[in-house]
This record gives structure tokens, sequence and C-alpha cells, in this order.
């Protein structure tokens, strides 16, 4: 499992980068093949300017259908892999995208793999490979909630939280505001201009004020910019949004403040760009059932399975959406994810492991 891993890892495959999530995308399906043989199905989805989308079908023993959800994009650039390359120290496999979420995909194909080798009957295993998820997921949505319908469970194989699986996430709005104003020579006619950015200094603790910690809110303004000159009243401004909400009431009430924001002067004006990229991921009874049950099997193999919810989103919150199981953190134990000390504690890979393979088998009875 670890060479499988030094493997994916040493597959550049960074969101924005085509040539390099195509030509890893071909590996993994090389590496998919020699692990599990040559699937029932297998389609590749053209992504556009995104990562494509890969769909690969074993057939199972037993009826009905068990969907594994994993992206292969990572948010590292090209070239990162020259001067950080995979390796191992202290039981810890370190290098880009190795704990968000190669280790996630190597844990998923050798599931499939230990049943095998045990005779253990499984349901049709569907594995769906997203190049897109850590810019939103563009191209891969649509395929993602065709193929988690019907299914009896999604798996998602991003990252644990110290063991624990991930049964409820934030939903992700990304906005821009954009202030427009009115130019003018700030030193000749400063009274004929309404600077843009004076008004969006203004509106941006308006805008922060939104958050609410009690509800679990968060409202960030990330980026900003605005004019063209030192000596020019600025014709225009913006600032680009990240906001966390942990229901669909905070959608709501953030959507009603952000459009009724308004200039103090009123020659300016406010337009909002963006949306709601991903939905609150808010455990609905199919996804309680499916964690009750994971939990049985974890206790089972000896451990007791937690589960948690946090402020990140993934896939896993388009399945959910739409009331259909799903079951999240089904990945590696370590940490660092979008950081230079991402990491992996491969001692747990077995065990992660094994809860994946009788997982499958408890879905397919």
């Amino acid at each position: 499992m670890t060479e499988d891993l030094r493997a994916l890892v040493g597959l550049e495959t960074p969101s924005e980068d085509k040539e390099l999530l195509d030509a890893g995308l071909s590996g993994i399906r090389r590496w998919l093949t020699r692990r599990l043989g040559e699937p029932a199905e297998s389609h590749r989805h053209d992504g556009g300017e995104h990562g494509d989308v890969l769909e690969v079908l074993y057939a199972g023993e037993v009826p009905g259908e068990v969907l594994f959800l994993c992206h292969y994009d990572t948010v590292w650039p090209a070239g990162t892999l020259a001067n950080w390359p995979f390796e191992v120290v202290d039981g810890k496999a370190s290098g880009p995208g190795a704990f968000d979420m190669k280790s996630g995909i190597v844990q998923a194909v050798w599931s499939v793999r230990c049943a095998r080798a045990l005779g253990l009957p499984l349901p049709a295993v569907r594995f769906l490979l997203t190049g897109d998820e850590e810019v939103g997921s563009p191209a891969g949505r649509a395929h993602i909630e065709r193929l988690s319908a019907g299914v009896r469970a999604t798996l998602v194989l991003e990252a644990s939280l110290d063991g624990a699986v991930k049964t409820g996430r934030k939903g992700v709005g990304l906005f821009d505001v954009v202030v427009h104003g009115v130019e003018a020579h700030a030193g000749l006619e400063p009274d004929a201009g309404a600077s843009a950015i004076h008004e969006l200094a203004m509106l941006i603790p308006e805008i922060a004020a939104l958050g609410d910690k009690a509800r679990g809110t968060t409202v960030n303004a990330g980026l900003i910019s605005g004019g063209t000159a030192r000596n020019v009243v600025a014709g225009q401004a913006w600032c680009a949004l990240d906001v966390r909400v942990a229901s669909v009431a905070e959608m709501r009430r953030v959507d009603a403040a952000l459009a009724r924001l308004r200039p103090s002067d009123p020659r300016a004006r406010v337009t909002l760009r963006g949306e709601w990229n991903r939905p609150p991921m808010v455990p609905n009874p199919p996804s309680q059932r499916l964690f009750k049950l994971a939990h049985q099997v974890a206790a089972e193999l000896g451990f007791a399975l937690g589960e948690v919810s946090v402020g990140g989103a993934s896939d896993a919150n388009l399945v959910s959406a739409l009331g259909r199981p799903v079951l999240d953190g089904l990945g590696g134990l370590g940490g660092g994810a979008h950081a230079r000390h991402e990491h992996v504690l491969l001692e747990h890979l077995p065990r992660r492991t094994a809860l994946l393979t009788n997982l499958l088998v408890a879905l397919g009875t």
C-alpha cells in the first residue's frame, strides 16, 4: 500500500493543470487495472478545462452497488514534487496530495483486493474519480449526482479527522462584492468622484458582521482589489468572500443580507457575483443509518468509530443534499491538508482498509 501511495503521489495532478491532470488520470487508470483487473464498465468523461472524470465498475457477487467517491486533483502546483518528493520518515508518509486524498484512493482499491483475497462476497463497486474537487467540482458534480442515485451507499475517501468519520460539513458560498464608483482626478476634482474603494471599506465591517459563531457561520473577505492609480478616485473595487454555514436557514439569512448591501454615496452602486458552491451537509436519515452500520463494523474489528462535523466542504455535501446515504472521512489518518507538513500515518492504513472491506460486505447483505 505504501508503494502504491508513492506511485500516486508521484503523479502530479494540480487542479489548475489540465495536461498533468489528464496524464495523472491515465496513470491511475492503468494502476487500477493492475490491482483489480479490467472492470466490467469504464467511462472517461471530458472535464473540459478541468480534470476528466473516470468511472469504473467492478461487478459484485451479491445484489446492489456501492459508490467509492474520490478526487485525484490536489492543491499543489506543478513542480512541487521537485523539492518535496514522497518520503517516509518515522512512519509518516508525506508528499503533495498524500493525505488529501491519494491515500484514500489506495485504501478503496485495497479494500476490494482484501475482500477478494478472503473470498468475501461484495456488491458491485463503482469508483468515481473526479479531477476538480479542490476547485468546487464544476465538471464532476453532474456525475456525482447521477451515480449516487440508487446505490446502497456513497463512501467518500476524504481524510479522517483523528479516526472519526465526517457526518456533517458546512456549506460554502463563494461571492464577490463589487462596488462601482465614479472616477475623478483626486487633486483637481475630488468632489466630482465617488470612491469605490472608500465605499467598499465601509461595507466590509458590515459584511464581516454577518458571521455568527453561535450558528456556525463564518464570513471571510480573503481578497480585495480596486482602483487604477494613486491620484484617481477609484471607479471600481471588489472583495472576494468565503462564506461557511451549517444550515440552509443561514444560507438564506446571508443571501438576504448580501442583497441588501448599499453604498453610502448614492452615485455608487453595489453588485454581487457568485453562488453557493456546496450546500451544508446535515446528517439525513439514510446517512445516519449508514453511520450506525459503520460503527457496528468498527466495533467488530475492535475499535470505536467516532463521528464529527467539520467546517470544510467536500463532494459528500452534494450527495447528502439529495437525501442519499453518504459517509465521508473514510480515508487516512494524518494531518496537514493543504500544507507543507501534509502526511499520512502508515500504521493506520491496514485498519482503515479493513473497515472499508467489512463495510462493503455488510452493505451487500
